[in-house]
């Protein structure tokens, strides 16, 4: 089930967001990312959230900044089982057009996203990692 994120959902959230970053971005130090989980902590409250919820636990969610993808986090056992583009649909029937930034080599995102028909629009270098990242961008009319 999808929901809108709750404010007690939030140490489920994080856990989750970290995982999923140090087993996603093997290419950056995981200590990049758990130096980050307080300020993401705070950030992710305030955030446009989207979870999905099984038996009482947060399977994913998806992170909004009005039309900008902040990220989608799966559970890595349930990685590859649908729910990532649940969520996604479910936020493409919600925003006029979607936008987000992925990181080069996570091919496994970059493709997840070209077949959700999200376009290459440019690429810039991250200054917090170094990483080269890919604009993406996906409009309605894109997906017919």
């Amino acid at each position: 089930m999808i929901r809108p994120f709750k404010k007690s959902d939030i140490d489920q959230v994080a856990c989750l967001w970290l995982h999923t970053n140090i087993l996603a971005h093997s290419f950056i130090p995981a200590d990049y990312w758990q130096a980050n989980l307080e300020t993401v902590k705070n950030l992710l409250s305030q955030a446009e959230l989207y979870v999905y919820e099984d038996t009482n636990q947060i399977k994913a969610f998806i992170g909004l900044d009005n039309t900008y993808i902040a990220g989608i986090f799966v559970d890595s056992q349930t990685q590859s089982c649908g729910i990532g583009k649940q969520l996604l649909d479910y936020t493409k029937s919600q925003k006029p057009q979607l936008t987000l930034n992925v990181y080069q080599k996570n091919q496994r995102a970059i493709s997840f996203y070209q077949r959700e028909h999200f376009h290459i629009h440019s690429q810039a270098i991250d200054p917090a990692t170094g990483e080269l990242e890919y604009h993406m961008l996906w409009l309605p009319q894109s997906s017919s």
